[in-house]
């Protein structure tokens, strides 16, 4: 495994809007010295206005993971975090201008394009592992999802994603240091279904989402007056369904969806500190079992 802490070879700007905000948002990712892991800055509130990237500073998981320091907020981060571990990267400082991280295409692509080809900067002091001397189990019986971690000598993960849903199906994925991330986890986009988005737009959430951003799922008939309603929703031309999906994409993977949800938890997972030395499970898995579970390593509970 690597041994030493790495960070950029030099900062990456990205713009776009918030999947839930709408809002416009600049992203700066930058190098950070040694020991800083990952902080986010609001450079819109001042100098001193950061939160670090840790699971005590998680203050929502409500369709995406938010941490919070004061009034200082940085939501939607899991996917840049999840970039972040899946490329090696020990230290960033991530400046936003605006609450929310953009979406961009819904996966972690972006990032992977820009970083990839500069490689990494290898730094004077040794990664900071995250060592567990015993198992870690979250359950929530309403949901039937679960997650373990488990102590082991290098980072692993396996995951089922199953949603009840006759498109998606039972959905594996699983990621170790033998898997490149960047091409079999990293690229992989969020996804919402067909019948939920009218409901998240009446809670004030997903105001960026777009078909551009997201693989949306039909699991349900629907109608002309649906497709049309959700064309004026995204204010694009009208839709169409095939296979399942509405038709404005090609899936990256059969298994895309499972795969994304692999990318949120390693992500989420971050938040435990650093690197786990663990094989982590994880049956169902959502922001908020993630994160609770991120908060249990880091209490020792």
């Amino acid at each position: 495994m690597q041994k030493n802490q790495q960070t950029l070879k030099k900062s990456y700007t990205f713009e776009g809007k918030g999947l839930h905000t709408g809002r416009p948002v600049k992203m700066v990712v930058c190098p950070a010295p040694e020991n800083t892991g990952i902080r986010f800055k609001r450079v819109d509130l001042g100098e001193d206005a950061y939160v670090d990237a840790l699971a005590e500073n998680v203050s929502s998981t409500a369709r995406s993971t938010t941490i919070s320091n004061g009034e200082v907020s940085a939501a939607t981060i899991e996917h840049i975090m999840s970039a972040l571990t899946g490329l090696g990267v020990d230290n960033a400082v991530v400046e936003l201008n605006n609450v929310e991280v953009p979406i961009l295409d819904g996966s972690a692509k972006p990032y992977i394009d820009a970083i990839c080809p500069d490689g990494l900067v290898s730094q004077n002091a040794p990664r900071k592992y995250v060592e567990i001397d015993k198992e870690y189990v979250i359950k929530d019986e309403k949901t039937g999802s679960e997650v373990r971690v488990i102590p082991a000598d290098e980072p692993s993960f396996e995951l089922t994603a199953d949603f009840n849903s006759k498109v998606l199906g039972v959905q594996k994925a699983e990621w170790n240091l033998n898997i490149d991330y960047a091409k079999e986890i990293g690229v992989c986009r969020t996804f919402v279904f067909f019948h939920e988005i009218e409901f998240l737009f009446a809670n004030n959430l997903i105001k960026g989402g777009d078909v551009d951003n997201a693989i949306v799922i039909v699991e349900h008939p629907v109608t002309e007056e649906q497709l049309d309603r959700m064309s004026t929703l995204f204010n694009i031309p009208k839709l169409s369904v095939k296979d399942g999906y509405l038709s404005n994409l090609v899936l990256r993977f059969p298994n895309e969806c499972g795969r994304h949800k692999l990318l949120d938890l390693i992500g989420d997972l971050r938040l435990a500190g650093g690197y786990l030395k663990a094989k982590v499970v994880a049956y169902k898995p959502g922001h908020t079992i993630n994160t609770n579970i991120a908060k249990m390593i880091r209490s020792n509970e």
